[in-house]
Order: structure tokens, then C-alpha cells, then sequence
């Protein structure tokens, strides 16, 4: 099942960090690549084409990334470059600083839909966060408080197309070939954000992030 890791550009060591801050003077624009080359990246964005500069502290968060680390190791390299992770044509959403012909870009992340608004398949793009209650290789079930005192629980399908983003996924690609489980990546008792589409009565997850991890048991 394929897995997504943050990783840095320019062939440098994956980390294991699954996003980075978004800080004060920072944005977000999304859109579909158009074009690629060593050193930038361009989108079109609803407001037209967007050139971005990409060096070896642009971050990418992509479907795939953990196959193509490795790759990368098994061939004596310290990481993957831009082009095997991110391809022309696909949806991302690209964390930038600057304006104009001077944007740099922090972090590109694969995204279901280059407008944000609803998956590829035109179901529409919900987020729900709690604790894990279980996870299995085919669904994950969260709970937590739903305001007044209540209570929920929501299960989430899992299937090949499910991105994860978590701490250490880098490592734990690495150490298996670039394979991974989610079971490997998330535990009962974590934090975390799940993007989904509901549709004929089944929830099913596109992006599981884990914002915090279980307490160590003493």
C-alpha cells in the first residue's frame, strides 16, 4: 500500500518531519504542474501560471515519495529528485514565500483536486479530527467530542489511493524497500486529521495526517 513521506528536493536526506510550519509571510496557491526543471516548478493556479523557485529546503509531501526513497538508498543516493515524485499534469498545493518573479517554493504537497473544493471524482472534500480508536489495513475508526458533551465515532475506509503524512514515515520507508503499512505509521491513541469523501453511506479517507502520537505507556 503506498504511503506519503515529506520529503527535501535536490537528492539530500528524507526527513522524517511531515510538514513544515507554515510561517507569518508564507502562502499557499493550488493548481496543476505545467512545467518542471532542475531548480523551479509552475502551476496553473486560478489566477493564471505561478513559477516557483525549488532548492534543496523545498519539502514535498507526494504519493509515492516513500517508493522512490528507496529507490533513491538502494542506489547510494541521499534522496529522491522533484521529478520522481511529482509529476506535469498533477494537482498540487505549492507553500511559498515572496511575490512576483521571486517566489520560493517551501513545501509542494499532491493534492486530490488543483481547486481545493472536492475530490477528483467530484465528491466534495470534508476534514474530521479526533483519537484513533483503531486502524486496520482496510479502515480506521476515530472518536472524540462533538460539543454539549457529546460524543463521536466515525469509521473512514482505507484503500491504495489514502495518503498518510506522519512523523518518521521517511525512516520507516526507507528501512522496508519504500513499502509501508499504515499500521506501521498510525496507533491507536493518535491525533489526527482525515480528509474524506462521503458517498453512499461509506466515508472513505484520502488523507489521514497525524497531528499528535499516543503518550508512552509507563
Amino acid at each position: 500500500m503506498r504511503r506519503i513521506v515529506a520529503l527535501p528536493l535536490a537528492l539530500v536526506a528524507v526527513i522524517t518531519l511531515h510538514s513544515t510550519p507554515v510561517g507569518a509571510q508564507d502562502k499557499t496557491a493550488r493548481g496543476t504542474v505545467t512545467a518542471m526543471a532542475g531548480d523551479s516548478l509552475t502551476i496553473k493556479a486560478a489566477d493564471g501560471d505561478m513559477k516557483f523557485s525549488v532548492d534543496a529546503s523545498t519539502k514535498v509531501v507526494a504519493r509515492g515519495a516513500g517508493t522512490q526513497a528507496g529507490r533513491a538508498a538502494a542506489a547510494g543516493q541521499s534522496g529522491p529528485s522533484l521529478s520522481s515524485v511529482v509529476k506535469v499534469g498533477q494537482a498540487v498545493e505549492v507553500t511559498f514565500s515572496g511575490t512576483g518573479g521571486a517566489m520560493h517554493a517551501t513545501q509542494i504537497r499532491a493534492v486530490p483536486s488543483a481547486t481545493g473544493g472536492a475530490s477528483a471524482g467530484g465528491a466534495k472534500m470534508q476534514t474530521a479530527s479526533g483519537t484513533v480508536n483503531s486502524v486496520s489495513l482496510t479502515s480506521i475508526t476515530i472518536g472524540g467530542g462533538a460539543g454539549g458533551g457529546a460524543k463521536f465515532t466515525r469509521t473512514f475506509a482505507i484503500d491504495a489511493s489514502t495518503n498518510v503524512v506522519a512523523r518518521g514515515a521517511g525512516t520507516a520507508a526507507a528501512a522496508a524497500g519504500g513499502r509501508t503499512a499504515i499500521t506501521d505509521l498510525v496507533a491507536n491513541g493518535d491525533r489526527v486529521s482525515i480528509s474524506y469523501t462521503a458517498s453512499g453511506g461509506m466515508n472513505h479517507a484520502s488523507e489521514i495526517r497525524v497531528t499528535g502520537k499516543a503518550a508512552m505507556k509507563k
